[in-house]
């Protein structure tokens, strides 16, 4: 049957709708197509971060590098982003926004903590007289450059660098978070308390561990005295003072505690070997060693002739610093910014706790003893 004559030899018209859809469609599957060569390493910088691949395509085509990412301000990152946004017509989630800049501080971390650990290492045939400053430093785990490109198929995805970047991310934070407790006390408690039951410490990149020395006494081999140990709360100060004078040149607020910016300092002066899980985690044995240098030592030489390890004695140094406190009112916070060496350091969390705990317990055995005379019979 002939096809009806009203329809005979009609051309369909084109579909607008399908083109319009069509042409956006095709631009994805060209940024796509992109190989993470070409993307100039954003794909390994932003993948844990939440970015999208179709994003960092877009970043790489209008010309950004991660060193020039690197080398931007977060002023700069927001003006990037919205030019991202007004060329390519193409709304950046919020998580987008806010990942693009955690990675680029992530990366500047991680940059600054190697090129510390070289410094650190390139000084090691320097002498002082306090002696681990002279002893070999953290010994640098290999850090894997090679990434793997996609060879074939529709391009590259998050995948193919996905589970490398994370393997990465553990070892520095292994790195930082652990690389200066004693290997004698492994599982000891921190100043919240808590142990950190860390297996596998073979694993861990340290630097060398604290022995009890007495007062003057160098420690031989690769062992750290506490003489060495007092000594990095001396230059935390002076760094501290440092970064004060730098607040002040520019016009912006100096910090009157040792805080995260001054450990951030110490690194990028080549100090690597001070950082805050360390400071923090002996900042009690320094307070006594401040407050009552007698009982310090007195305390030192005890635990060097029994052969009591670094954890012991660390241990040793809260009872002191609790009866100190008694007999000043349980004021421990008063007590430490009243003395200029210790005014710049927050009081641990364990001290105060112990302290407040001694402190309801004398409380509360004075009220039972004071009440027992009035007793009913």
């Amino acid at each position: 049957m002939d096809p009806d004559p009203f329809t005979r030899g009609v051309v369909p018209p084109p579909n607008r709708l399908l083109e319009a859809v069509a042409a956006p469609a095709a631009a994805a599957t060209a940024a796509y197509s992109l190989r993470p060569r070409e993307l100039g390493g954003l794909e390994d910088l932003f993948q844990a971060y939440g970015i999208r691949y179709y994003t960092a395509a877009r970043i790489a085509e209008l010309g950004f590098t991660v060193s020039t990412l690197l080398d931007m301000k977060d002023e700069e990152l927001d003006d990037m982003m919205n030019s991202l946004s007004q060329i390519f017509r193409c709304d950046l989630l919020v998580g987008e926004r806010y990942g693009i800049k955690a990675a680029v501080r992530a990366e500047r971390r991680r940059l600054d903590e190697e090129e510390s650990r070289r410094r650190h290492l390139s000084a090691d045939t320097t002498t002082n007289a306090l002696d681990a400053l002279s002893q070999e430093g953290l010994s640098e785990e290999p850090v894997q450059q090679e990434k793997e490109v996609v060879g074939s198929g529709g391009g590259g995805t998050w995948e193919v660098v996905g589970e490398r970047r994370k393997q990465r991310r553990r070892k520095s934070l292994r790195k930082v978070v652990d690389v200066d407790y004693d290997d004698n006390e492994g599982a000891e408690d921190d100043d919240n308390g808590n142990g950190n039951g860390n297996g596998g410490g073979s694993e861990r990149q340290r630097e060398h561990p604290f022995i009890v020395t007495e007062p003057g006494e160098v420690a031989r081999g690769k062992k750290n005295g506490l003489d060495y140990l007092f000594h990095l709360y001396e230059q935390c100060r002076d760094f501290l003072i440092q970064v004060q004078n730098i607040a002040k040149e520019r016009g912006e607020k100096c910090p009157t505690k040792v805080t995260n910016q001054v450990f951030r300092y110490a690194k990028k002066a080549g100090a690597s070997y001070i950082n805050k899980p360390k400071m923090r985690h002996y900042v009690h044995c320094y307070a006594l060693h401040c407050i009552d240098e007698g009982v310090s030592n007195t305390l030192r030489r005890a635990f060097k002739e029994r052969g009591e390890n670094v954890g012991a004695w660390r241990q040793a140094c809260y009872k002191p610093l609790v009866a100190i406190a008694a007999r000043q009112g349980w004021d421990i916070d008063a007590i430490f910014n009243a003395h200029p060496r210790l005014s710049i350091w927050y009081v641990p969390t364990k001290l105060r706790q112990l302290c407040h705990a001694e402190r309801n317990n004398a409380t509360a055995s004075s009220s039972v003893s004071g009440g027992g005379d009035h007793m009913p019979f």
